[in-house]
This record gives structure tokens, C-alpha cells and sequence, in this order.
């Protein structure tokens, strides 16, 4: 696979945003139809999804449960339900906040640090299609992945 150069500057709008959305569609297809890894990861966990993904984020850094709501885009109580779970797993710790006792804090344990450390692992895991990229091919998706990550408008 060779990459293409750049279109020309004179591209027309109606084009380039064609061209964008078959890039969009083709990246989408890339990671969720063809090597989606999430079925993979509730697989090993043997939890779902979106509670390997809480795990995830609590092992980044403690955070309040209206942090990990927010950070799951999912509603409180249903965050209550994914971290009484975790917490019966072992995966996780809930303490009072300091200064406020409505609040609770969400903190990782060590079982719960191994657990998402295999997620991350399994979700890393380039597929083999990637990995035997030209090196020039693998080079140019690098860093264009690496400017759209980084541009203010890609919001996860």
C-alpha cells in the first residue's frame, strides 16, 4: 500500500469532503468492523465493555464518580451500577472525599491495575494488516493519526 500525494490545493469543497468522509468511513470500518478488540477484551476480563473502560480510566487516576460519569458519558446511577461491580471484583475502592461526604472518590486497586493493563494491551494489539505496513506507509498513518489526535476539534 503506497500512500497518494496530497490533493491539490484547487480541490473543490464537494470533493474534499467527499474524500474526507470515505477516509472517516474507511477508519471506522478499520477499527470497529474489521479488528474491534472489544469483544476480545470482555473475553479476557470477562466483564463488559464499558466496565473495562471505567477500569481503564480509574487506573489512570482516582477519580470522583461524577468524574468517571462524565469521562464514560454515561449517567450516574448507571456509573453506580458499573463500579458496585468493579468494587465486588476487587478491581476498585470507593472512599468518602475529604471535605465533602456526598462524594466519592474511585480508586484502582492492584487486581484492578492488572486487569486494565491486559485491556490496554489487547486493545494495542496493532493487527497484522498494520504491522506489515512498508515502513513509508506506516510512517505517513503515524503521523497523520498523530495530527488528528492532536488537533483541537477531535474530540473522543
Amino acid at each position: 500500500m503506497t500512500v497518494s500525494p496530497a490533493p491539490a490545493a484547487e480541490e473543490a469543497p464537494a470533493a474534499a469532503g467527499e474524500r474526507a468522509a470515505r477516509a472517516w468511513q474507511a477508519m471506522r470500518a478499520l477499527v470497529l468492523d474489521h479488528y474491534d478488540r472489544r469483544k476480545k477484551v470482555c473475553d479476557a476480563l470477562g466483564m463488559s465493555f464499558i466496565r473495562a473502560k471505567a477500569l481503564r480510566r480509574i487506573a489512570g487516576t482516582a477519580m470522583t464518580m461524577r468524574e468517571l460519569a462524565a469521562a464514560l458519558g454515561t449517567d450516574p446511577p448507571y456509573t453506580t451500577v458499573v463500579v458496585d461491580d468493579l468494587e465486588r471484583r476487587g478491581l476498585v475502592t470507593r472512599t468518602v472525599r475529604a471535605g465533602d461526604r456526598r462524594s466519592k472518590i474511585v480508586s484502582i486497586t492492584p487486581d484492578g491495575t492488572a486487569q486494565a493493563a491486559l485491556a490496554e494491551r489487547i486493545l494495542n494489539d496493532a493487527p497484522r494488516p498494520v504491522r506489515e505496513l512498508p515502513a513509508a506507509d506506516l510512517e505517513a498513518l503515524d503521523r497523520i493519526l498523530g495530527a488528528l489526535l492532536g488537533s483541537e476539534s477531535c474530540a473522543p
